[in-house]
């Protein structure tokens, strides 16, 4: 194998060690990233991490700024009251599609990832569940077997990977998505396609609804 394909896997593999950080909250929206002790840790020389830096920035993950360094992106009120009605219509769309196609074995399959979540919710193992609830949505997302479909969604999925996570300390609100999700599933295994698109639809704006409540003056200042 030669020297450069080698190069090209580390920075590749770099990178998605860099945006799991990202979506599991181990680099927090706004916080600089420390590029010399953050290369040290991961074992790697600074070229491809900053290859890695580069890509992700180009995703809208991280901010570089001239002089400054590289910054973990940050969503505002005005991004997600922008993304999350395309992204509650997208998902939505994956169920819809989903609940045409998805076979027994692919039932089975969700339900047994389902019952994990459940698991994780009455263990308020948020991290646990995230995780799953995560693999839910992707497994949805695979179902539907739409390519066009699938770009779309991960490319706001990435972005909306620097916000989600934090609805989930909401008071009940494990829960209460744990429900959305169990409700989603019995639509999808009947086969209801409008049903299982509806909501989805809901429950992703629902996410929307609990960041904008933890978002408010008198939360932050309690």
């Amino acid at each position: 194998m030669s020297l450069k394909i080698v190069k090209t896997a580390l920075y590749v593999e770099v990178t998605e060690r860099l945006r799991s950080m990202v979506a599991s909250g181990v680099l927090k929206p706004g916080s600089w990233i420390d590029e010399q002790k953050l290369s040290e840790e991961l074992g790697v020389s600074r070229t491809p991490f900053r290859e890695a830096m580069r890509i992700l920035a180009s995703e809208g993950l991280l901010r570089i700024e001239p002089r400054k360094g590289c910054y973990v992106a940050e969503l505002t009120e005005k991004d997600l009251n922008e993304i999350f009605p395309l992204m509650a219509m997208l998902e939505g769309r994956c169920a819809y599609e989903a609940a045409e196609k998805a076979s027994d074995e692919a039932i089975r399959s969700l339900e047994s990832l389902h019952q994990r979540l459940k698991k994780y919710a009455d263990e308020k193992n948020i991290d646990d569940y995230y995780a799953t609830n995560r693999k839910i949505h992707e497994a949805i997302q695979a179902l539907a077997g739409n390519e066009w479909l699938a770009n779309m969604v991960n490319d706001l999925r990435r972005m909306l990977n620097l916000s989600r996570h934090r609805s989930l300390h909401h008071k009940g609100r494990i829960e209460e998505s744990c429900q959305e999700h169990l409700s989603i599933f019995t639509a999808l295994k009947a086969g209801d396609a409008s049903e299982a698109e509806r909501l989805m639809k809901e429950h992703i704006l629902r996410q929307r609804q609990v960041l904008k409540y933890l978002a408010t003056p008198e939360v932050l200042s309690a």
